[in-house]
C-alpha cells in the first residue's frame, strides 16, 4: 500500500522540507560516522586520547537529530497535517524518539557524573539507536520505490 495518495506525493514534492532533509539526512549520516569512529578510537586507545571529542560529537549528533526530527515535523505538517506521529510516519516517528531520548540521555548521564566507560556505552546505544532508525527509514523508501515502480510498469 502506498505511502501517500496523490496529493500528498504532491504536496512532499513541493515542500521545502522535502529538499531540508534531502539535505540534513547525509550530514546526519556523516556526523554519525566521524562520532561512532572517535568513540570506537577513544574506546580502543586508538588515537584519540581526549574524552572531550566524544562528547563533542554526540553534542554534533545529538543537534542535527533534533533539527532533523523538528524539519521533519514540518515536513509531517506540510503533507499529512500532523506535526508528528502521522500514521503513514507513525513507526518512523516513534523510532526517532526513541533515538532521541537516548541521545539526550548521555548528557543527563555527563551531568549525574557517570564515569567515561558508561557514557561510551551510552554514546555507542544512542549511535546504534540512530542506525536501527535509519535503516527503518530506507527499506520503507526502498518499498516505496519498488511499489512507484511496479505501478508504473502496471500502467
Amino acid at each position: 500500500m502506498p505511502r501517500y495518495t496523490p496529493e500528498q506525493l504532491e504536496k512532499r514534492n513541493a515542500s521545502v522540507w522535502t529538499k531540508v532533509q534531502g539535505i540534513l539526512a547525509p550530514v546526519q549520516f556523516v556526523i554519525f560516522i566521524a562520532g561512532l569512529a572517535v568513540t570506537l578510537m577513544y574506546k580502543a586507545g586508538a588515537g584519540i586520547d581526549n574524552f572531550m571529542w566524544v562528547t563533542v560529537f554526540v553534542i554534533l549528533k545529538t543537534l542535527i537529530f533534533l533539527l532533523i526530527f523538528v524539519t521533519g515535523a514540518f515536513f509531517e505538517k506540510d503533507v499529512f497535517d500532523e506535526y508528528v506521529f502521522a500514521p503513514e510516519f507513525f513507526w518512523e516517528d516513534v523510532g526517532s524518539t526513541v533515538a532521541i531520548v537516548i541521545h539526550l540521555s548521555y548528557f543527563v548521564l555527563f551531568y549525574m557524573g557517570l564515569d567515561e566507560n558508561v557514557l561510551i556505552w551510552t554514546a555507542l546505544l544512542a549511535y546504534l539507536s540512530y542506525l536501527i532508525n535509519a535503516a527503518q527509514f530506507l527499506l520503507r523508501l526502498i518499498i516505496e520505490k519498488q511499489h512507484a515502480r511496479k505501478t508504473q510498469s502496471a500502467t
